[in-house]
């Protein structure tokens, strides 16, 4: 039962800015899992979340603060550097790139945060895209391809 909440803790953070106990154990309890104050005070310590500095958010010990321009840079990059093809098909879309590089650009898709995407699958050299619907997909088509012309 404890690693099992804090996997789904981990989870919530990673997704969400979650600024306080009282939030944790609100979403925890969403979840299924009935917390009190000092349980959840003792999965923060156990599992080594800190507090950003930016907006008080819980995350992992270590993890970059995500920096959206700074990410959306370094999309442009690897686009550039790795897209070969890309094509949608209704909501999803397929990315491909040379051997052994869809894993540094979903690695970028995913901490670029896009709007339009709900998740990535990478293998070695194909990437699967979830978007939000076929406009969002559509929209990310045309986004990747001006990356990659640049």
């Amino acid at each position: 039962m404890k690693t099992r909440r804090q996997a789904v803790l981990l989870e919530l953070i990673d997704r969400e800015p979650l600024h306080s106990q009282e939030v944790l154990r609100r979403r925890l309890l969403q979840r299924g899992f009935e917390a009190t104050q000092a349980t959840i005070s003792r999965d923060i310590r156990d599992l080594g979340l800190v507090k950003r500095a930016g907006d008080g958010a819980y995350q992992r010990s270590g993890a970059e603060a995500p920096n959206p321009g700074t990410a959306l840079a370094a999309l442009e990059r690897a686009t550039a550097e790795f897209l070969r093809y890309v094509e949608r098909v209704q909501q999803l879309v397929v990315v491909r790139t040379g051997r052994a590089q869809a894993q540094a650009l979903a690695e970028a898709l995913d901490r670029a945060a896009l709007p339009e995407v709900v998740g990535t699958i990478a293998g070695d050299d194909t990437i699967l895209l979830i978007a939000r619907g076929g406009r969002g997909a559509a929209a990310l088509v045309k986004r990747l391809k001006e990356y990659s012309a640049q």
